[in-house]
């Protein structure tokens, strides 16, 4: 607990990662941002799955694939969230992007909120806002009908009372 309020874990998908340091918030101009990561990272309580990693490295930038290897422990094996995030899948399946070529994060990144009880952090937005979703359910529509808490990078900055 800090100054009465608990003390949020997040679970963060690859689509914030790019928006933080390849879109929006660009280490260069944002360098604070990098300390604050560094501080729930220090406290344990920003985790992405290792599959996002994967993601960051196909598509990230070279400053996002070099700052992914030296945080390689905020990554969480696949192995630790799979049975859940199966689990996700299969009740979900519209979740899938049907042309992906890959095993994607999605609904690993919802598995881990799930089992640590955290927030999941996502740039995604709901099916019903998007003009002509590939899918049905993107991890903002499977969070609500899970109850898991979802918001996206300004949210997460909100939550934690970040000024710049």
């Amino acid at each position: 607990m800090t100054n009465g309020t608990a003390r949020m874990l997040y679970s963060v998908d690859s689509s914030s990662f790019m928006d933080w340091q390849a879109r929006y918030y660009p280490t260069d101009v944002f360098s604070s941002i990098l300390t604050q990561v560094d501080a729930l990272i220090g406290e344990e309580r920003f985790w992405a799955p290792a599959l996002v990693r994967e993601e960051i490295g196909i598509v990230g930038t070279g400053g996002l694939i070099a700052w992914g290897k030296a945080h390689a422990s905020i990554f969480v094996p696949t192995g630790e969230l799979l049975g859940e995030a199966q689990s996700i899948q299969n009740s979900f399946p519209g979740l899938r992007d049907p042309k992906a070529e890959f095993e994607e994060a999605d609904a690993y990144v919802i598995a881990l909120a799930k089992l640590r009880g955290g927030v999941v952090i996502t740039q995604e937005t709901p099916a019903a806002e998007k003009r002509n979703p590939k899918r049905s359910h993107f991890i903002p529509d499977v969070c609500r009908e899970m109850g898991i808490p979802c918001f996206n990078l300004l949210g997460l900055m909100r939550a934690e009372k970040w000024q710049f």
